[in-house]
């Protein structure tokens, strides 16, 4: 008879235990028997970076604040073994992320591939926004402890609506007018002012925040950092680009010169190679010491579009926004990268042409030379050939005279003896058969030879 499936609940009730029991540590072993061994299972099967990447989602965040509050981030330039000097500092648990409490402030560590960033966050009122007195004593701390050379350092003061809604005087004091960047951001939950300047070694940002969302202001920083920072990592690209732009001329300019002489024919074709191997270094040296570099150009401006997008930017007053600042600096930058990168590929696969079709000429010519070779080499065979067909008919005739003279002797001494043969007359029927019998054994050595 077919058993009926049970629910497990109510064979918990039917025993006489009920499911909370059965579920709870002590009680029900069973229960907890089978938790335990489930978590068991799927700690053993996890893959083995799974935990990591899990962690990896939560990295990175600003921890809780709230307006008014004031901000100042470091970002540094670091290289492998400064990276690991920073991560020491912080323990060796530190990860990519770290949170320190510095009495009522905190420090926010990260650990990027190339550079690492300090943010100090001082809460509480203010009267002057950018007023660095708060962070004099954190930075005096910690500049020496920051590895790696400073490539950005950012101001940003948050402050509620209503108490900067009152003050009219805002651009005038803290920025300069002629560049003041003024637009609302998330559907005007925040307005930002910003001149994207230095002033006293920080750029300054100030925002008015009139969402009471309690995780916007993180976020919100967040998206504004991020924003700045990879802006400014994705122009070093720019310079890499100008300053090798006079070499990539000069390689232009030699190899128009190379291909010129390749249909000219002006110089051997061995010196026109060494010519071309010598370019071709020039340019896989400049692609192994700019390719990382652009590469990263290309990424970091991808993540600009993307929190720029994200930021949904609004003009005010028909003003710039930081999406129009973003494009307008940042543009321009990006694709003179992009067009310097299409300049080393082309260049490449050119010379890589320009060297294809000299090995194609230097090919030919070689194949020509030894089609003439060898047909020098037939007619000599051909005549070498003639001059030993000579020669064995030559060898054919000495050997049946000299075998006829043989003959003539031994006819003599018959004569001598009995009268006969006729010396002359046998002598003379001797000389086609001998000539015969020579001709066939030399015809009979050169065909075993062969």
């Amino acid at each position: 008879m077919a058993r009926r499936y049970v629910p497990r609940g109510l064979r918990f009730r039917r025993s006489g235990i009920c499911a909370a029991e059965a579920e709870m540590p002590g009680r029900g072993l069973w229960g907890v028997t089978m938790r335990e061994r489930m978590k068991a299972q799927l700690l053993r099967r996890s893959h083995p970076q799974r935990l990591t990447l899990t962690a990896e989602m939560h990295n990175r965040k600003l921890p809780p604040i709230a307006a008014p509050t004031r901000l100042v981030q470091i970002v540094l330039l670091a290289d492998a073994e400064e990276l690991e000097t920073a991560a020491a500092c912080f323990g060796e648990n530190a990860g990519k992320h770290a949170v320190v409490a510095c009495g009522d402030a905190c420090l926010v560590w990260e650990r990027h591939s190339e550079f690492v960033t300090y943010s100090f966050i001082v809460p509480g009122a203010f009267d002057d926004p950018f007023d660095d007195a708060p962070f004099a004593p954190l930075l005096e701390e910690w500049l020496d402890r920051m590895p790696g050379e400073i490539i950005r350092s950012s101001f940003m003061a948050f402050e509620r609506a209503e108490h900067l809604d009152a003050r009219a005087d805002v651009p005038g004091i803290w920025f300069n007018a002629n560049d003041l960047v003024v637009c609302d951001v998330h559907r005007e939950a925040a307005r930002i002012w910003s001149d994207f300047r230095m002033h006293g070694g920080f750029g300054r940002t100030l925002v008015s925040v009139r969402s009471d969302e309690p995780r916007y202001l993180p976020e919100l920083a967040q998206s504004l950092l991020e924003l700045g920072n990879y802006r400014k990592l994705a122009l070093l690209g720019l310079p890499v680009a100008q300053t090798h732009g006079g070499a990539l001329r000069q390689i232009e300019k030699e190899l128009a010169e190379i291909s010129h002489e390749i249909d000219a024919g002006l110089r051997p074709p061995h010196q026109m190679l060494h010519a071309i191997s010598e370019l071709g270094s020039r340019i896989a040296d400049i692609m192994a010491s700019t390719r990382y570099r652009m590469s990263a150009t290309s990424a970091y401006a991808a993540i600009c579009e993307e929190r720029v997008h994200t930021l949904d930017a609004v003009a005010v007053d028909d003003g710039p926004t930081l999406a129009g600042f973003t494009q307008r600096r940042l543009s321009p930058a990006v694709k003179t990268c992009a067009s310097f990168v299409q300049r080393l590929d082309d260049l490449a696969q050119r010379i890589a042409w320009t060297a294809a079709l000299l090995r194609t000429r230097v090919d030919t010519e070689i194949a020509s030379q030894n089609r003439d070779l060898l047909r020098s080499l037939d007619r000599r065979n051909a005549m070498q050939l003639r001059l030993q067909q000579t020669v064995e008919g030559l060898s054919v005739a000495a050997i049946s005279y000299y075998v006829v003279g043989l003959f003539g002797y031994l006819f003599k001494s018959l004569h001598a003896l009995v009268g006969w043969p006729e010396v002359e007359l046998a002598g003379g029927l001797m000389v086609v058969p001998i000539c015969g019998a020579v001709a066939w054994m030399t015809a009979r050595v050169r065909h075993g030879h062969q």
